[in-house]
């Protein structure tokens, strides 16, 4: 693209953008905080690997997050303008989840250079995938109004939809309500629950894990009515990982699936065994 028209891309941690899709992008993420025990971490520290997470919420020790400071982003933007970005387009996770939008958005006022924040009302690869979408129409020449427009059609359209162990996790974390995870609880079901709007909601509830599975694969076929890519993500639920993606190659040949691990943010928020399936539709670049 012409040099007087670069954008740069910028995401926060929770995207979990693997590292075989970050090779040959110029994508910066910025970290976002996790507390262990009263330690607090960058969520890419190895400290914090998925299996550290896994054990320590399995132990009921504590586990939370907090937001990027505005400085952990303002750098990254100072940091696209020195190597020569004219405009800066970042996504982060829902601003109903989290102060990471705020954060950003704060940043990008402290900047010379125009900074365009962009609240995807998602997370995991509902986030990666917006921003994968916007670095490569910004390398095809998009400018930063298009760019901006990629990345917001993308996450607006994706579906999320993932299964929990134990809804004790959003209860504590404020993201369902305690009756709702008490139902959940003396009923001793499987929740399939989705995104709406950037908060939780719950779709339905069966009996088991193998359940669960199989009625997430209904819902992901169901919502595909065109070329899409999917991730599968888990924490702690490899076996039940591999026989949804599996599930869905077989109904969807031909279609990208993406497998990989959900990063700390997340599972302190839903605990170890979260599976989750991504439907992100492609369209067009630019």
């Amino acid at each position: 693209m012409s040099v007087d028209n670069r954008v740069a891309l910028v995401t926060d941690s929770t995207s979990y953008l693997p590292v075989d899709l970050l090779v040959g992008t110029d994508i910066d993420v910025v970290p976002v905080q996790v507390v262990v025990s009263g330690r607090s971490f960058d969520e890419t520290s190895d400290a914090v690997s998925t299996k550290r997470i896994a054990e320590a919420l399995t132990a009921w020790q504590p586990v939370s997050t907090s937001r990027p400071t505005p400085e952990r982003f303002r750098q990254a933007f100072a940091k696209a303008a020195v190597e020569g970005a004219t405009g800066v387009v970042c996504a982060t996770l829902s601003a109903s989840m989290s102060a990471t939008y705020e954060s950003a958005w704060l940043a990008a006022r402290e900047v010379d250079i125009d900074v365009r924040v962009v609240d995807s009302q998602s997370v995991a690869m509902g986030l990666g995938f917006a921003v994968l979408a916007g670095e490569r129409a910004a390398r095809e020449g998009a400018d930063l109004d298009a760019v901006e427009q990629i990345v917001r059609r993308r996450s607006m359209q994706t579906s999320i939809y993932f299964s929990v162990n134990t809804l004790e996790y959003l209860r504590r974390s404020g993201r369902i309500s305690t009756a709702r995870a008490a139902v959940g609880q003396a009923l001793q079901v499987k929740p399939i629950l989705s995104l709406r709007n950037g908060e939780v909601v719950g779709l339905e509830r069966v009996r088991t894990n193998a359940k669960a599975m199989a009625r997430m694969a209904d819902l992901v076929t169901d919502s595909v009515h065109g070329p899409v890519e999917i991730a599968v993500q888990h924490l702690d639920a490899q076996e039940r990982a591999a026989g949804l993606s599996a599930e869905l190659h077989r109904r969807l040949p031909g279609t990208a699936i993406v497998q990989c691990s959900i990063g700390a943010v997340v599972a302190a928020h839903t605990g170890p065994g979260i599976v989750a399936a991504v439907v992100s539709p492609t369209g067009s670049s630019i």
